[in-house]
This record gives structure tokens, sequence and C-alpha cells, in this order.
């Protein structure tokens, strides 16, 4: 059991270090080939950010192990408003932007709510796949375009995500040395991970849908977390809670769409009966929080917080 608990450390050690390789490495790569702060804050941070969990998901499809792949991004999803927003919250409270907001957290329900409804055949197959990917492409489109014409708050919040990181590589060997590490680091780092975490789900006896469903989702969650704390602390709550937002959408539209193109992927029992509820009910809930106040209060975070011990409480007892 020692051994499967420093193969999981080392497998997110190593998925932490490598996305956090791959963002900078293609920011600055962004940088030299001129691609706006806007598109460069949309696209790069907001995938990849969610490189270990794309990565892991979709190493976990093509090995037979859906439960992880799909309880990887759901409870990444969920991880991500209950633990990291609680948390930053608490750190300082979110002020928001109605109008920098309402498109992306509208999108996050819309998707909640897609991934509902393709996974009510208890499985994702190919064609929704298409679906999941299709949706993503046609947010990317209208998100650039409405941004890049109207000069909206929306653009200044994924502006301020490319720019919220520092110490980029400068030289090209430097760039291409940060991404091919990162690759590097992002691919060992899922093989490790998924192997300690299958062994110890099953010499433990916990359904490997648990653990993806926390372990792994938090586990992959940690460039959202860095990123959005460190907003946090620089009081930049538009980028904070944007962020999030984001990540939400990439991992449902599009890790689950990638995941499920190559291997169409069943989906667990009680991820249909109860997480999929829990992660549409969260995302409810930050936007009553957001759209009512126009701010996440520590109070609020501190829910949001309770909330998510609440969750794992459950899902190591009435959902084991």
């Amino acid at each position: 059991m020692l051994v499967d608990v420093l193969l999981i450390l080392a497998g997110i050690g190593l998925l932490t270090l490598g996305g956090e390789a791959v963002v900078r490495g293609a920011l600055a790569a962004a940088k030299r080939l001129g691609v706006s702060p806007l598109l460069a804050g949309l696209v790069i941070v907001g995938f990849g950010t969610s490189a270990p969990e794309l990565v892991v998901s979709v190493d976990a499809a093509l090995n037979q192990q859906p439960d992880i792949a799909i309880g990887n991004v759901v409870g990444s999803n969920i991880g991500n408003i209950l633990l990291i927003l609680g948390l930053c919250a608490l750190i300082s409270p979110l002020a928001t932007r109605r109008s920098a907001l309402m498109r992306d957290g509208m999108t996050v329900i819309l998707a909640s709510l897609l991934f509902l409804l393709l996974v009510w055949g208890s499985a994702l197959a190919r064609t929704d796949a298409v679906i999941l990917l299709g949706g993503l492409a046609v947010y990317l489109v209208l998100a650039y375009r409405t941004e890049s014409r109207a000069h909206s708050p929306a653009a200044q919040v994924h502006a301020q995500e490319a720019e919220e990181l520092s110490l980029l590589p400068r030289s090209i060997p430097a760039v291409v040395m940060a991404l091919v590490l990162g690759l590097v680091c992002l691919v060992v780092g899922s093989r490790l991970l998924l192997r300690g975490a299958v062994d110890l789900s099953a010499q433990l006896g916990i359904p490997e849908a648990v653990i993806g469903l926390t372990l792994v989702a938090v586990g992959t969650s940690l460039p959202e977390l860095a990123v959005s704390v460190i907003a946090a602390i620089r009081r930049h709550a538009d980028v904070a809670v944007g962020n999030i937002l984001g990540s939400n959408i990439f991992n449902l539209l599009g890790i689950l769409g990638v995941s499920a193109l190559l291997q169409p992927l069943p989906v667990h029992a009680r991820v249909l009966a109860f997480d999929q509820w829990v992660m549409l009910a969260s995302a409810g809930l930050l936007m009553l929080f957001l759209y009512t106040g126009m701010r996440l209060s520590r109070l609020e975070g501190g829910v949001l917080l309770t909330a998510y011990i609440a969750y794992l409480v459950a899902s190591f007892t009435v959902f084991a």
C-alpha cells in the first residue's frame, strides 16, 4: 500500500509540474507568435490548466478504465467549485461582474445539463463525443468573436488569466524544452497516478469510480488550484472565478469529448444516481451566490467548503 501511495504522490507531482510547464511554454510561444492575450487566456490557459485531467482521462479511457475517466472529470468539476473557490473565497472575498461571467457561468450550467442528457442511456458514445466537442467549438468561436469585437469585461478576464503567470521561458530552445518536458511529465505522471490509484482501490476494496471522483480528481485539479489561489491572493477575483468556470467548461465538453471519441465510456451507476447531480447543484449554487450579491463572501466560501466535506463523507460511506 505504501508503494501505491508513493506512486500516487509522484504521479500528482509530475502532473502538476507538467501542466505548469505546458502552460508556460505555450504562453511564451503565443507571445512570440503575436497571439493576443485574449486568445491565449481563453484557449491556452483554459486547455493548459486542464491538461492533467485530459491526459489522465484519455489514458484511463484507452486502458478500459471508464470509471476513472468519467469520475476524474465529474469529480474535478465538483472540487473546482466547492473546494477551490471555497478556499479562494476564504483567502479573499471574490467580487465579480455580471457582464464578465454571465456567459461562462451559464455555459457551465448548460454543459452540465448536456452531460446529464447524454448519459441518460448510461454511456457516452462516439456520437455523444462529437456533440460535446461541437459544443466546445461553438463556445470558443462565440466567446472570441464577441469579446474581440466588443472589448467586453469578459475579454479582460481571459486576458488577465494569460498575464497571471510569470517567469515564462524567453528563448526558443527554452520554450521547446518546456513543452517537451511538460508533455513527458504529463504522460509519465498519468501512468503513475493511474497505477497507484487502481492498485490502492483494489487493496482497500473501494470502487475505481470513488477513487476517480475524489483522489484522482483532486490531484489533477492542482493547476487550477494554483492559478486561482494566486489570483485570490493578488485580489484578482475575476481571474480566480473565470479560471474555474473555464476549466469546468473544458473538462465537460473537451476532455470527455476527446475521451469518449477515442473509447466509448459506460457511466457508473453511482455517477448517475449521485455525483452528476452534485456537479449540477454545485454549479447552480455558485451562480446563485455570484449573481445575487455579485460576490463570493467568506461565509459563502465556508458553505462551499462544508458542502465539499459533506460530499467526501457521503462518497466514502453512503455511496461507496
